[in-house]
């Protein structure tokens, strides 16, 4: 299992679904042999590595090195890969096949084609780079890390290994949208399985409380849209709605926390740990994912289904296949999420339910960690596995 851990500074719903694979995985009776690298780890490199880091995401060849060491020792059936940038970079796909390991992605974001994953800039979705060769508009527009530099280095990594990625033996889309990109992107329908992130489950939901709160848990920044969601509340009568809590951190918490400030039925809940978080599910009505991306697989939907909270989303990204019937999906306008919410408020009760139950068919770890050793094993079992 490989994976570059994000910044610990910055909440990452990718590095816990990673922990929680590497846990279900062994808890089935798998030897994980996971290699982890972390952003964290930057700032102590020796001088020599932190000179060579821009290149990194192209090729790292400490981390090449470590990975074909594993491979000769342990030799294992699979190598399963999440996150390689910046630290690990794609080319472990290509020393896997040198050692004849089939190679399994989960696409958690769309980096094939945008270097910052997410097919966002300026406040709005942006596809300038699909279908280029090289994504100039990226470097015109600092999209990654807000460098030229470092943008122009991603450029030309996404560039150098489009071969890489089109050898990768299977790939896990988390969501259809997903499996749309990259099929775009020129991946072959059957190389691509359609698999769910899961979450642990935190046991049978508490009841919903008769005056629970509306939630918005996640990053506060443009695009999650936090800010259309105040917009849309205050499109109400004070007090109408019951109240709005919302937690988080981001760049947008000074407008969050004017807003707590300027009405009674908005509080800032500030950021939380995971047990504040379960506790605040817990107080909640239902949730509101108002993200004006595209946004991929959302964690917050997962846990508030687990909790028995159905769930407002917009419809982008992977959030309608998320939500299904379990709750309300609009489009991501002022006026939409506003004329949804009186119905989020009365019909929460109802939906309940039916929150519970599409988490525990879809998105429960028994469930999902029987998808994922079915498709090691066909990449294990196919002709020439290994070998692309």
């Amino acid at each position: 299992m490989a994976h570059n851990r994000y910044r610990s500074a910055q909440p990452s719903g990718e590095n816990r679904v990673v922990d929680a694979e590497i846990a279900q995985l062994a808890a089935a009776g798998v030897e994980v042999l996971p290699l982890l690298r972390s952003s964290d780890e930057i700032g102590s490199l020796p001088l020599r590595e932190r000179v060579l880091l821009p290149l990194s995401p192209l090729w790292n060849p400490g981390t090449q090195r470590a990975l074909a060491q594993l491979l000769r020792e342990h030799r294992p059936d699979v190598l399963h890969l999440h996150n390689p940038y910046p630290l690990l970079s794609p080319a472990v796909v290509r020393t896997a096949h040198r050692y004849g390991v089939p190679v399994v992605h989960t696409a958690h974001n769309y980096r094939q084609v945008c270097p910052n994953g997410v097919y966002f800039r300026d406040g709005r979705i942006c596809h300038d780079c699909r279908g280029r060769r090289l994504a100039v508009p990226a470097v015109v527009h600092r999209c990654y890390r807000g460098s030229a530099a470092q943008s122009a280095v991603m450029a030309v990594t996404l560039a150098a290994h489009r071969g890489t990625w089109r050898s990768v033996d299977r790939f896990l889309a988390p969501t259809a949208a997903i499996a749309a990109h990259l099929r775009g992107y020129g991946i072959p329908a059957e190389r691509i399985v359609v698999k769910p992130n899961a979450l642990p489950d935190p046991g049978p939901p508490d009841p919903l409380p008769p005056d629970g709160d509306l939630l918005f848990l996640g990053r506060l920044s443009a695009e999650k849209g936090v800010e259309l969601l105040l917009d849309a509340w205050r499109r109400h009568p004070e007090g109408a709605l019951g109240r709005l809590r919302v937690a988080g951190d981001g760049p947008l918490r000074p407008l969050v926390e004017r807003a707590a400030r300027a009405r009674t039925d908005v509080t800032y809940a500030g950021r939380l740990d995971p047990d504040a978080a379960r506790a605040a599910l817990a107080a909640s009505a239902a949730v509101v994912v108002p993200s004006t991306c595209e946004d991929v697989l959302p964690t917050v939907v997962i846990e508030a289904l687990a909790a028995g909270r159905p769930v407002l989303g917009t419809a982008l990204g992977g959030i309608p296949y998320l939500v299904g019937d379990a709750g309300w999906v609009v489009e991501p306008t002022v006026a939409a999420v506003a004329a949804a919410l009186p119905a989020v408020r009365a019909e929460a009760a109802s939906r309940s339910p039916a929150a519970r139950a599409r988490y525990e068919s879809t998105f429960h770890p028994d469930v999902v960690t029987r998808q994922l050793l079915a498709v090691y094993e066909s990449v294990r079992r196919a002709p020439g596995a290994g070998t692309a």
